[in-house]
């Protein structure tokens, strides 16, 4: 296996980003939706207050998958946001 990263673009800043350090939201087959595990179409978003607050306000999310997200998955993304340790978080 090769060691290149790979990239995945922010649906919010549209930055191009190792898959690593994005979250992801995903539509799974079912209809429901998981964060960072399953199969179905995914969006990738950066782990920051900013990209967090705009996709909400302009449903960057909803657009991306082609279906309503729910209140609960911004709460578990902000929730996430408020652990994760805060120079990693607002590293841009």
């Amino acid at each position: 296996m090769s060691g290149k990263p790979v990239l995945r673009r922010c649906v919010t800043c549209r930055e191009l980003l190792d898959r690593q350090g994005l979250w992801r939201v995903i539509r799974l087959a079912d209809g429901g939706l998981a964060l960072d595990g399953g199969m179905g179409r995914s969006a990738y978003l950066c782990p920051s207050q900013a990209c967090l607050e705009e996709a909400r306000r302009r449903r960057k999310l909803q657009k991306a998958l082609r279906c309503q997200v729910a209140d609960s998955i911004y709460a578990a993304l902000e929730q996430r946001l408020l652990s994760a340790p805060a120079a990693g978080a607002e590293a841009r």
